[in-house]
């Protein structure tokens, strides 16, 4: 997808160029990649953001009951000396079956702070590996003549889709035939594309993306660049 021109010691970016197409298949223009596709993968990276968004997908509402909230009496069982048996001061003893359950696991959020200069880089990340594989699509728009679902099914057919695939739509363009018509068909989701998430793009097999959408996305990833870029440059200066 990507390659350079090298004259003496200079590296010259050849800038790459996806195909846009219909909900037919058919082509209609083609669509310039960013040099932020170009870098590699990072694996450890996306690993890190789809742990942060599965764990915020935990309930968290395990728990088990101390000594304070086992059923029975406090009553001691039997006086302390003179029995033969063992001291025991109450029935709901951790050390009994029945009892309580000590530092047992109690209800908690499993949710944690991930950086957002981390999430814009996995996200970069996980749309260059759709683009790597092959498996990433844009199309001109979803618009289609009714919202039923099995017009939208034979225009995944045509663009070669049949598995689980993610539909990403521009928030300023999503219309209702586009949720009415794909909100039934099994192993499809539709996102906003102000709210793809790299753990969707892994999810599924195939990426759908509206040129629109692609074009604010790429917009945002270079934006986070730049301010990176622009932050890294003030701290060398102030270390000079």
């Amino acid at each position: 997808m990507y390659g350079s021109r090298i004259d003496g010691e200079q590296r010259e970016y050849v800038m790459a160029n996806l195909k846009v197409v219909d909900l037919s298949g058919k082509e209609t223009g083609s669509f310039e990649l960013d040099e932020l596709f170009s870098t590699a993968v990072n694996e450890s990276l996306l690993w890190e953001a789809v742990k942060h968004y599965r764990a915020s997908l935990r309930q968290g509402t395990h728990a088990t009951k101390n000594r304070k909230l086992v059923s029975g009496a406090g009553k001691k069982l039997w006086k302390q000396k003179g029995t033969g048996r063992a001291r025991v001061g109450s029935i709901r003893t951790p050390l009994w079956r029945g009892g309580g359950t000590v530092h047992g696991p109690q209800p908690r959020s499993y949710e944690y702070q991930f950086p957002k200069k981390k999430l814009m880089g996995a996200l970069r990340s996980a749309i260059a590996s759709k683009i790597n594989d092959g498996n990433l699509i844009i199309v001109e728009n979803f618009d289609i003549a009714e919202a039923k679902t099995k017009l939208y099914r034979n225009a995944l057919n045509q663009l070669d889709v049949t598995k689980s695939a993610l539909l990403v739509e521009s928030s300023q363009q999503l219309g209702e035939k586009l949720y009415l018509g794909s909100r039934n068909l099994q192993g499809i989701e539709l996102v906003l594309s102000s709210e793809v998430h790299p753990y969707d793009l892994l999810k599924y097999e195939s990426a759908i993306f509206s040129k629109a959408a692609f074009e604010t996305i790429q917009d945002t990833l270079k934006r986070a660049v730049s301010k990176r870029q622009h932050a890294k440059s003030d701290t060398q200066k102030g270390a000079a």
